[in-house]
């Protein structure tokens, strides 16, 4: 990349006050108004000595307002601690208390919360407000105009994000994702988008439709890779179909990215195909794509779908397809998630020995970026296979297995079997502990919309017809939704506890 991520945001911030930046629910705002937030932004952080390396705790609500925050942060070195606004206020208030950052960035919304203003006050943290409407605005709360004290978390050096993982398999962890890191993602990601204008371009460009949610790495990324393209972003609140076919119409984008989960309220709603009319693809990304639902897209909407890997721990995508790749070996490569990007290398190794496996063997998913400064091999907890034209198949996870009296159960392969059942929009198997069998297999299923009458029951007599009696989940639940992480990931975690409580 031939401008850090800072250079970046400056050149689009300053390169043309008058240029759309940001469309929110029909309304658009220009880069002089997110730059009067992050100057503004500045006063405070500067004014208050939090300079480079300073981590700035961030509930990243999908608002422009907040984009424009975080953009000041990441052009002055510093680092955004993305919060969750989308959890209870105890638990919002509960992360800021063991983060201990010297200020907290939040909208109006968030900061009318009793106890987010409380942490603020016992932490001794900064609050500042930030808004665009009626017109741009930043500003400290009341009695908590400085940073106090403290102690506060030690600077980050070299660190743009601490970054929530995205908590499907167990309880949200923070990663550091280097500026260096982001940057040479960023250049992968150029690769696969021909005559990539600068972000200081300001050339009419159709906008990028942002859905996912910026605290998680793929709306965070995606808004950064926009604003370094030169492309403004059409920003939704949340996903919903309405919101989504509004700014596909107003938009008529030619390439969009989606969640499988959105892919199917999509299908679900019977969208008009019309509105798909523009689009050359649609890029897939944040869980497992089922080769069912991807073929189904396509036949609907006559529109090609990439599927994409990546991992927060490797800020972005690190394998794909492409459009030429689609054209040449879409129906001989079904289920993979395409090659690695420029810059990538995978390999497959055995879980115990660590030795490379042969191709077409399934192993553990190793990754090595070129480019990187720390050499060497970083393991996943992706099981895959990689075939002889480098495409890559993942198979599950390390962590996944269940161990039941000593025979293994693949809660992938019971979850495919559910969805088999006409009345079955999704399942989640998880593993419980058991005092005399170590684990056993547990389900919670989501039924279709307008589903006829189904009974837990009758569901597990359908895999007992299907499957071996170890494999048959002890306890299966009928749910009205599976819970979800902020990507629209099924949530393994919230799905264990539910079923926990529900089997004690």
């Amino acid at each position: 990349m031939s401008q850090t991520l800072a250079q970046g945001i400056e050149q689009a911030a300053t390169s043309a006050p008058e240029a759309l930046a940001i469309e929110f629910d029909g309304e658009w705002f220009t880069w002089g108004q997110l730059a009067k937030v992050m100057s503004g932004l500045e006063a405070l952080l500067a004014g208050a000595n939090l300079g480079n390396a300073t981590p700035v705790a961030m509930l990243m609500r999908n608002a422009p307002a907040m984009v424009a925050a975080a953009l000041q942060v990441l052009k002055t070195d510093r680092c955004v601690v993305t919060v969750n606004p989308f959890q209870g206020a105890e638990k919002i208030a509960a992360d800021l208390r063991q983060l201990r950052c010297a200020a907290i960035v939040a909208v109006e919304q968030d900061w009318a919360l009793a106890p987010l203003r409380e942490v603020a006050r016992e932490t001794g943290a900064m609050a500042v407000q930030v808004s665009l409407k009626p017109e741009p605005q930043v500003s400290a709360l009341n009695g908590v105009e400085k940073p106090g004290t403290g102690p506060f978390h030690e600077p980050l050096n070299g660190t743009a994000v601490l970054m929530l993982s995205s908590g499907t398999t167990g309880p949200a962890k923070r990663i550091k994702l280097p500026y260096k890191q982001l940057e040479q993602s960023f250049a992968r990601a150029a690769a696969y988008e021909s005559n990539r204008p600068s972000s200081g371009t300001r050339a009419a460009r159709t906008p990028a439709i942002l859905a996912t949610p910026l605290v998680h790495i793929g709306g965070l990324y995606f808004s950064l890779d926009a604003v370094l393209a030169g492309r403004p972003i059409a920003l939704l609140e949340k996903f919903s179909v309405a919101e989504y076919c509004r700014v596909l119409k107003a938009h008529r984008p030619k390439a969009i990215s989606l969640p499988p989960s959105a892919i199917r309220m999509l299908l679900d709603a019977a969208v008009d195909p019309e509105l798909f009319s523009s689009v050359i693809a649609v890029r897939a990304g944040s869980a497992p794509l089922l080769p069912e639902l991807k073929s189904q897209f396509e036949s609907t909407y006559k529109v090609p779908v990439l599927d994409v890997y990546g991992a927060t721990e490797f800020a972005g995508a690190i394998a794909g397809w492409s459009l030429e790749d689609y054209r040449q070996f879409d129906k001989l490569k079904v289920g993979s998630v395409g090659r690695a990007q420029p810059g990538i290398e995978l390999r497959v190794v055995d879980g115990e020995t660590g030795e490379p496996q042969p191709v077409g063997t399934k192993g553990v998913l190793e990754i090595r970026s070129l480019q990187s400064e720390t050499k060497g091999w970083v393991r996943t907890t992706d099981l895959a296979e990689i075939d002889s034209d480098g495409f890559l198949y993942i198979r599950g996870r390390v962590d996944d297995a269940i161990i039941r009296g000593g025979f293994k159960v693949l809660p992938r392969d019971i979850e495919a079997l559910l969805r088999e059942h006409p009345s079955v929009q999704e399942a989640c198997v998880v593993g419980l502990p058991d005092k005399r069998l170590g684990a056993v297999p547990a389900a919670a299923v989501e039924l279709r919309e307008g589903a006829g009458a189904v009974t837990e029951a009758e569901l597990t007599q359908f895999l007992r017809d299907k499957v071996v009696a170890y494999q048959v989940p002890t306890c299966l639940r009928i749910v009205p939704a599976l819970p979800r992480t902020p990507s629209l990931k099924i949530s393994q975690h919230e799905v264990r506890q539910l079923l926990s409580a529900q089997s004690a």
